[in-house]
């Protein structure tokens, strides 16, 4: 089995997270799987492409190898709703966000094969994501984690119409200082871009199970996610194409704020960044 991350270890006190990247789906798990399976329809495609700029900034980075499809990341290993009331896929979902069926019948996973996904794939995730934002916080006194996400800009049975085109969660204000959401908020304001990209706090996504669980304020680590609709660096069709001519405008935007977490993280202990 492959590793079920890749991480790049920074010297600054950020940690990105893309935990839907992850694109490879193990033959056992395949063999039970519907076809619509292989078109990774879900997956928030080239989002380490989009923020190559983060290594050069000296972020950590970590981001799944495997797919949503065998196990999502960002779900508590109780697969609890993190939206009571409203439709979501699970822990090990088994259907895509157009509703079509991923296994075969009677191929669905039970407990045991749940559990033996939680072990391979989902707990070294965390268990990186948990010991990262531990050296961070001791090495700089803070730790900011940024959870990378991106989604097609329309998928009706999550929410109606198009989606604003920078979506953060912070989950109410819970998941971070509000100083921190505040600078963000000042950044998108003051970062002239060509074109302009609508955003909103706290909207549709609040933050998943990462920024919520992660997110301490209280103990110096300040979490925040961001989902981005597609529709602004790639086509939302297949074969999702990278856009590159697309990319190159949101990317100086994607800069600004994260070197704007980088800042206020050093202002908050003292350290020049």
């Amino acid at each position: 089995m492959k590793q079920p991350f890749h991480f790049h270890q920074g010297d600054s006190p950020l940690l990105i997270s893309m935990p839907h990247v992850g694109t490879n789906i193990p033959a056992e798990v395949r063999a039970q799987m519907m076809p619509v399976a292989d078109q990774l329809a879900d997956t928030d495609w080239h989002l380490p492409l989009l923020y190559n700029m983060v290594n050069e900034l000296g972020a950590s980075v970590i981001h799944a190898e495997y797919s949503r499809y065998v196990i999502d990341l960002n779900r508590s290993s109780d697969d609890s709703n993190l939206y009571p009331g409203q439709d979501t896929t699970g822990l090990c979902p088994t259907d895509t966000f157009a509703k079509e069926a991923l296994y075969l019948d009677g191929k669905m996973p039970d407990a045991a094969e749940v559990q033996r996904r939680i072990q391979h794939y989902w707990q070294p995730y965390h268990q990186q994501l948990q010991a990262e934002l531990a050296r961070l916080r001791a090495k700089h006194g803070i730790a900011i984690l940024w959870d990378a996400h991106s989604i097609a800009s329309q998928v009706p049975r999550f929410f109606q119409g198009k989606l604003p085109d920078l979506n953060f969660g912070t989950a109410d204000q819970h998941s971070c200082a509000s100083g921190l959401q505040q600078t963000l908020a000042v950044t998108l304001q003051t970062t002239v871009t060509e074109p302009t990209y609508s955003h909103i706090f706290n909207g549709r996504f609040k933050g998943g199970y990462i920024t919520r669980n992660y997110g301490q304020p209280a103990q110096n680590i300040h979490a925040v996610q961001l989902e981005m609709s597609q529709c602004i660096y790639m086509d939302e069709a297949a074969p999702y194409s990278y856009r590159a001519d697309l990319a190159a405008q949101v990317q100086p935007l994607l800069r600004s704020l994260v070197k704007a977490c980088q800042t206020w993280a050093a202002q908050q202990t003292g350290v020049k960044s």
